[in-house]
């Protein structure tokens, strides 16, 4: 597999599940050299599940200065009695070839991070998490309208995570900007049902669907501002422009073009415009200035 950008290379037993008889072996001697996280944990514990996967992306992300071991306690109770685990999930950090620290419960990545942090001393920090590097980078390409570079990235993180929900929302965007929104949906429908409503996967079904209509309306500009020119009350031709300018990449001049439909009619065409105007925002995203200087303008329309 295809290294991941920004990642280093692992160790193959950087994340292990261990039992009683090879507990020795996998804590108390490894930790003589490499600190050893021990997840205590057992199939029926809700919080264990939402807590394992935060432990390793930590451990990952700590890039070999740390380990983790996951003990079942179901299997391993004479361990559990042992080391005096009364309630799960409970975490011991090892060292040296015994315990040095530890936690019971659920903790949020930055509480996780910052005990790894302890537990390796001297200084030691733990590194941005390479998934999360590489979604930014692949972000960043997005907004710079590199498709290619997008593509990439994305496609690497999927090989390393292919459950990745903004990696699969983002290669669809990235296949969107490249001119083929039939692959791009091709894409999110390979999202697993539960998931189908994350914010990212809504955000890149409304880019596909603008992406479609806008293509309608491609290079027909021109013949609607004619149409405008002659009925300035043509709604029909204003939200075609609207939706020219969207695919000319004029997404300031789309929303307006919208805008001005709601201002001049609100409830033309069963509130046809706000509703796609709707939509651009949610393509958008929610911190986009667009998006909010577009909703504060909608908002004094609607409220004037």
């Amino acid at each position: 597999m295809e290294a991941l950008i920004g990642a280093a290379a692992a160790p193959q037993d950087l994340i292990k599940d261990s039992d009683n008889q090879r507990f020795m072996a996998d804590v108390i001697e490894v930790s003589k050299t490499t600190p050893v996280l021990v997840d205590f944990w057992a199939p029926w514990c809700g919080p264990c599940k939402q807590l394992t996967p935060t432990l390793e992306k930590v451990v990952k992300a700590a890039a070999g200065k740390v380990k983790l071991v996951k003990i079942n306690i179901d299997e391993n109770q004479e361990l559990a009695q042992q080391l005096r685990i009364q309630s799960i999930p409970v975490v011991y950090g090892f060292k040296d070839g015994r315990p040095v620290d530890g936690f019971v419960g659920l903790q949020t990545e930055t509480q996780i991070r910052q005990f790894v942090e302890r537990l390796m001393g001297g200084g030691e920090h733990v590194g941005p998490d390479p998934i999360d590097a590489a979604l930014a980078e692949a972000k960043a390409a997005l907004e710079a309208k590199d498709a290619g570079t997008a593509t990439a990235i994305y496609g690497q993180i999927l090989a390393h995570d292919p459950k990745n929900v903004k990696a699969i929302a983002g290669l669809a965007r990235a296949r969107v900007l490249a001119g083929d929104p039939a692959q791009a949906r091709q894409y999110l429908d390979a999202v697993p049902k539960e998931n189908a409503g994350d914010a990212d996967v809504a955000a890149a079904r409304s880019t596909i669907e603008l992406a479609e209509k806008a293509q309608q309306s491609s290079g027909k500009l021109g013949e609607y501002e004619a149409r405008l020119a002659q009925d300035p009350n043509d709604h029909q031709a204003r939200f075609d422009w609207a939706l020219a300018q969207y695919a000319a990449e004029n997404t300031e001049g789309s929303i307006d073009a919208l805008l001005e439909i709601i201002r001049r009619k609100r409830d033309w065409n069963e509130d046809a415009a706000r509703k796609q105007l709707v939509q651009i925002f949610d393509a958008l995203g929610f911190g986009h200035p667009l998006v909010s200087a577009g909703r504060r303008k909608l908002s004094a329309i609607l409220f004037k």
